[in-house]
């Protein structure tokens, strides 16, 4: 067959035995066609039937014809003789009836169906063949031809590096091989591959195919994943020796100490750093004598599962150590030695070697210690493992795997069935099964799976470990959540910082149209809008500060039962008169402290939330109690110090949440509404504004059963009673009247606000100097002879921001006022000023009014 040398348009090189359409997607089970076996071609095959049907035409005429006797003889002879060779040829082998399969057909087949990927490229990366794994990995182009390995790998950040290394050695011409992380073929998962390259020559076909490059890429992502399972499961068996109560050590068949745990180490005086290089070996512990003693104890007392022995071993100081060993033998030939001080080792001498071990070493084991026998049910157990599965699952004769994971999922029966099943079999693995227990699956174990010696004579074929995960699942879901959390509240409050100037900007100027405008004007209704569209986005933004915990909370002392009953109309006015509303207040609540308004903030979210899971009506339960420290203690809630509380409960009979539901409901953006029916930071504001208010807050919720929050915020103690009468008159003197006069310096870096802010004052009353910045502040304090009555400055400017802006202002006058405005909570920049500093705080955006109150109340005209 003549080979076709043909190059596609997308400069793809292509095999001289393949066709241009193979090269650009190879067809299912070809890898090239080297020529083996050609057939007809569909174009040639009706040319061929034409003259065949016209050679019979010609033979039947002469058929026909009195004249061909001699012809039709002749004709016959040679049929003859070429049916004699055909039958001759065929039995030889050498003739074949029926369609040969082709060679190239059958590697090409092979290779689609490898799991891994092949590629053969040019020296350029350009691909030239693919295997149906490599099309899957790295897809096609909008064209149709396969990406090249540099688009899938190179523009992943982690796989970079180790791609250029590869394609570095592949210009060399060297075989060169890497592992590397990218995206996998579902584009979401991130895989490790394998990745390998070698020459791969074609003979034959050199000149016109160039040098070629074989290509192997691998999954290994669970082979590593699997080592690293180990790895841990090694570490954790590690820390569960350490925290034995006797000395364990480990020795391999040619005496050599690979493992000694913390408390031998101690009682040897051994540092454990260099243990491995050091080559300590038992000989190096006791005498030769102890040692042979030893093994033989072993060897002798293999069938009853171990010996004890009173030697006496050498510290690294050289001083006498006398010790009670027992002693098992590994099926490897080690031995493995318990050891207690002879002081406190069993008096029991004549005890049976199975009491020994677990009557009284593994019943102070501090994790679940259970041996099964070889049909797999339990033989015996410690307290530790029996304080871990159900009531009543430990007696002996009880099926290990129902006793474990009963209450689990299918599939975890399944995978314990089959680890114990390996174990009884002698397989050793350190890989720990994972498995959740209770009612409500709020309990975690790890399960380890040890085989014993078998033909020992002992119905003990497997050991058990069972370890208590819960609190380390529990620590390690909060400790993701709070990472979650903590990354979009820093990204969430640097936005909102930039959008408060911008909205100061848009309320300030509002505000002054406003004032020149009659509310008859067509214009007036316009304004108002604008400026309710940014009240609106200035409040979306107050939700992202209070998730961030970065908002400004205005906090005051709060008895909580006064404040429910005033809000109380406003918490009915939101649920609606479908559902009833319950208050219940304890006696004599102690005070809080925080932000009235973000508090009412957050009642009303829950109560709307509630609405919303009482679609066809029902009850809302709010109630208030004090919190004792004694009653502190018996939370269950993880992370919440023990102390004295104020307790809100809001109480739902909704229609509840699912547990994967209740475990997301703080996570912001994350809602179950409908679309454009909530913007799911609901509750994530009110877990920024509790957390900021120094308090804990913990749903519950069941199914068909309704939903309950806990809001449990710290008491707080006044000072005295003239704080709080205080308090309630400064509410009572809220100024009416917003003019004033005064000389007022005015810092803003911001123009648009700084413009506002200047024309709001003016308009009051005021004489206002202005400045860009803290520098320029100084600079007109000095050409007006330092004379002003109080300053309004922005806190983050270029050159010099408003804390040090203040300190500079107290070397020339110490009782000058000052107001600070921004759109950071004030807690963010007074570290950085002198403790016991005066100033006043006004968060962005504000308003005009909120403005000209400010400066009024604080120059008290």
């Amino acid at each position: 067959m003549q080979a076709s040398s043909s190059v596609n348009p997308e400069n793809q090189i292509a095999f001289p035995f393949m066709s241009e359409s193979e090269v650009r997607e190879p067809r299912a089970g070809v890898i090239a066609d080297f020529g083996y076996g050609a057939g007809f071609q569909e174009t040639g095959l009706i040319p061929i039937l034409a003259g065949g049907a016209a050679a019979g035409a010609v033979v039947l005429a002469l058929v026909a014809s009195s004249a061909a006797e001699p012809l039709l003889v002749t004709l016959l002879g040679i049929l003859a003789m070429v049916g004699t060779f055909t039958i001759f040829g065929m039995a030889a082998g050498h003739i074949r009836i029926g369609e040969r399969v082709r060679q190239d057909d059958i590697i090409k087949a092979l290779a689609d169906g490898l799991e891994d990927g092949v590629l053969v490229s040019r020296r350029d990366g350009t691909p030239v063949y693919g295997n149906s794994a490599l099309r899957k990995l790295a897809g096609v182009t909008p064209s149709g031809e396969l990406r090249t390995l540099e688009a899938v790998f190179g523009s992943e950040p982690r796989a970079a590096a180790a791609y250029f290394r590869l394609f570095r050695a592949l210009e060399r011409n060297e075989p060169w091989r890497e592992e590397l992380e990218a995206r996998g073929p579902d584009g979401e998962s991130t895989r490790l591959w394998r990745v390998a390259h070698r020459p791969c020559p074609v003979p034959g076909h050199a000149r016109e195919l160039g040098p070629l490059v074989l290509w192997t890429i691998t999954d290994v992502t669970v082979d590593r994943t699997r080592h690293t399972h180990e790895v841990r499961g090694l570490e954790a068996a590690l820390e569960r020796l350490d925290a034995a109560p006797s000395g364990l050590m480990e020795v391999d068949a040619n005496g050599v100490v690979r493992r000694l745990n913390w408390m031998f180490l101690r009682w040897l005086g051994i540092e454990p750093t260099g243990l491995a290089q050091r080559g300590l070996r038992l000989a190096d512990l006791m005498s030769q004598q102890d040692v042979e003693m030893l093994a033989n104890a072993a060897a002798q007392f293999h069938t009853q599962g171990g010996a004890g022995l009173d030697v006496s071993m050498k510290s690294d100081q050289g001083e006498p150590l006398p010790l009670k060993l027992f002693v098992r033998r590994e099926a490897r030939g080690g031995l493995i030695i318990s050891a207690f001080p002879r002081e406190q080792a069993f008096a029991e001498a004549d005890a049976g070697s199975a009491d020994i071990r677990f009557a009284r070493f593994f019943q102070s084991a501090p994790f679940g210690i259970a041996t099964i026998s070889a049909d797999a049910k339990l033989v015996s157990s410690n307290a530790a493992f029996a304080r871990m599965v159900p009531e009543g699952r430990t007696a002996a004769g009880m099926t290990a795997a129902m006793a474990l994971a009963r209450s689990s999922e299918p599939e975890t029966l399944r995978t314990v069935e089959d680890a114990l099943k390996q174990a009884l079999a002698g397989t050793i693995s350190i890989t720990p099964i994972e498995i959740t227990a209770g009612d409500q699956k709020e309990f975690s174990r790890r399960l380890y799976i040890s085989p014993l010696a078998q033909g020992d004579g002992s119905r003990e074929a497997a050991i058990l470990y069972l370890i208590d995960a819960t609190e380390q699942k529990a620590l390690e879901a909060k400790f993701a959540q709070s990472s979650k959390m903590e990354a979009v509240g820093k990204l969430a409050g640097g936005i909102a910082h930039d959008f408060n100037n911008v909205l100061t900007a848009i309320i300030g100027f509002s505000d002054l149209l406003l004032q020149t405008h009659r509310p008859t004007d067509p214009a007036y209704k316009d304004i108002s809008n604008i400026r309710s569209s940014a009240t609106r986005a200035a409040g979306l933004v107050a939700k992202l500060l209070a998730f961030s915990r970065r908002q400004t909370l205005q906090t005051e002392a709060l008895q909580l039962g006064e404040e429910l009953t005033e809000w109380a109309p406003v918490l009915k006015r939101s649920i609606g008169e479908r559902i009833e509303l319950k208050l219940s207040s304890g006696r004599d609540l102690w005070y809080v402290k925080t932000d009235r308004t973000q508090l009412e903030h957050v009642l009303l979210n829950l109560a709307n939330n509630a609405r919303d899971a009482m679609a066809e009506g029902g009850r809302l339960t709010i109630k208030t109690r004090n919190v004792s420290e004694r009653d502190s203690q018996k939370l269950a809630h993880h992370g919440m110090p023990v102390g004295e509380y104020v307790l809100i409960e809001v109480q739902d009979t909704g229609s509840g949440m699912a547990p994967d539901v209740l475990s997301k409901i703080f996570e912001p953006f994350f809602t179950t509404k409908g679309v454009g029916k909530g913007t799911g930071l609901g509750l994530a504001t009110v877990y920024g504004i509790v957390k900021q208010s120094g308090g804990f807050i913990y749903p519950e919720s069941q199914l068909g059963q309704g939903t309950t929050f806990r809001v449990y915020l710290p008491r707080y103690l006044p000072e005295n009673e003239d704080e709080i009468v205080t308090q309630k008159a400064a509410k009572k003197e809220r100024p009416q009247d917003l003019t004033g006069t005064g000389r007022v310096l005015l810092v803003e870096d911001e123009d648009v606000v700084r413009s506002f802010a200047m024309r709001a004052l003016k308009r009051q009353g005021y004489e206002v100097i202005e400045a860009s910045s803290g520098v320029e502040a100084l600079e007109v304090l000095a050409a007006n002879d330092w004379q002003v009555d109080i300053v309004v400055s922005d806190v983050v400017m270029p050159e010099m921001d408003g804390p040090t802006l203040l300190k500079e202002l107290r070397k020339h006058n110490p009782a000058l006022k000052v107001i600070f405005v921004s759109g950071y909570p004030h807690e963010a920049f007074e570290t950085s000023l002198d403790r016991g500093e005066q100033f006043a705080f006004l968060p962005k955006p504000f308003s005009l009014p909120q403005l000209a109150a400010k400066v009024k109340q604080e120059l008290g005209r």
